[in-house]
């Protein structure tokens, strides 16, 4: 499976990090390695999650962020 991150999601990512970092020293980098892990399932998953809006939706194991 292909996957594509658009810019706009690659935004949310940066400000999703930033908001953590300030919350804690490495939350910040946490939640990106958990993020993209969570990204990195959808080449194994992808298509098998529940459809919103007709695109499937993946929410994050961690973090309030759906992908």
């Amino acid at each position: 499976m292909k996957i594509r991150i658009l810019n706009s999601a690659y935004n949310d990512l940066l400000v999703g990090r930033l908001f953590y970092e300030n919350q804690a020293e490495n939350l910040g980098e946490y939640f990106i390695n958990s993020l993209l892990a969570d990204i990195d399932s959808l080449v194994l998953y992808g298509g098998v999650h529940m459809e919103v809006f007709g695109f499937h939706r993946l929410l994050s194991k961690r973090f309030p962020y759906a992908i």
